[in-house]
């Protein structure tokens, strides 16, 4: 059987980057069961309300809701368990020391297939505040606009 090439996005966390200003991404390798990876295959998860954190040397997720799966057997995997992420322990020293500092949390942005192995892409984030979210969200807008103006312009249409 010849494994798959290529990525393939399960799901993705769109909020995250509304909510958080993200500093840095890192990407790491997840501990499942059989039963959640046929589930992943067919794309149930989310991503909404998880957080990773580091426990004992160890980097873990939280709050990834992966569905069971239903052709399984008895056997089937709880739906939010704490789940064991795998990174190089240099990117996770690494990791230890940036989220000593106050205010820095790991967001996982998304989750997908590369190569056949399950991935999540954890996002080093800052929150945002109110005012920032507004800011960028005029900036967005204001982008558009810029845009709209400039295609117009080059069709030949005036104002």
């Amino acid at each position: 059987m010849a494994r798959e090439t290529g990525t393939k996005l399960i799901t993705s966390n769109r909020r995250a980057r509304h909510d958080y200003e993200i500093l840095d991404t890192y990407e790491a390798g997840i501990v499942l069961t059989g039963t959640e990876v046929k589930s992943l295959r067919t794309g149930r998860a989310s991503l909404a309300d998880a957080y990773a954190d580091l426990h004992n040397g160890e980097l873990r997720i939280h709050g990834v809701h992966i569905a069971e799966y239903s052709h399984g057997t008895w056997t089937n995997h709880a739906p939010r368990r704490i789940r064991k992420l795998l990174l190089h322990r240099g990117e996770i020293d690494k990791l230890t020391g940036k989220l000593t500092e106050s205010g820095l949390t790991l967001v996982p942005l998304s989750m997908y297939f590369k190569n056949g192995w399950a991935k999540i892409e954890l996002g080093l984030a800052r929150g945002k505040r109110t005012y920032d979210k507004r800011q960028a969200i005029a900036k967005r807008d204001a982008d558009r606009e810029i845009e709209r103006a400039v295609q117009r312009r080059a069709k030949g249409f005036t104002d």
